[in-house]
């Protein structure tokens, strides 16, 4: 009885360390998701001056070389698609860090998740501006 128990517990350590680098990496790289989605998101203050306009402009500026007058569609757009991806990898990371238990994940309805949640989250500010619950700056005055 003594060794069963004895080699239960050999098996339950070895189990538990191979697991638990996995669980490590996958918080690493679900935090760095989280801290680059952030970023990228419409949650962070300043992050529009640094990343997401940078990218819509060189988003932009590569569909402009194909076709001239998409420049500023082609930017709004990738404006738009920093957005989003943010939310998405900040979707994602938090699934890694936040999960106690690791479950089989499904990539499609996290996708489908993440895509439904940002165009609300759009939605929803477009309301509360067409409303004008909340006001836009004027950064082009006529006066």
């Amino acid at each position: 009885m003594l060794n069963l128990e004895k080699t239960n517990e050999e098996q339950l350590s070895q189990i538990a360390t191979v697991n638990l680098p996995k669980t490590v990496l996958q918080k690493i790289r679900g935090g760095f998701f989280l801290v680059i989605g952030y970023l990228l998101s419409p949650l962070c203050w300043w992050n529009d001056l640094v990343f997401n306009l940078p990218i819509a402009y060189f988003f932009g500026y590569i569909c402009s070389l194909f076709v001239p007058k998409l420049f500023m569609p082609c930017a709004i757009m990738g404006y738009w698609l920093s957005n989003i991806i943010g939310i998405i990898l900040m979707q994602a990371g938090a699934i890694d860090v936040f999960q106690k238990q690791p479950q089989e994940r499904n990539f499609k309805k996290e996708l489908l998740t993440g895509l439904v949640s940002s165009t609300v989250y759009t939605l929803l500010i477009l309301l509360l501006i067409q409303f004008k619950i909340i006001d836009t700056p004027n950064l082009v005055s006529n006066s």
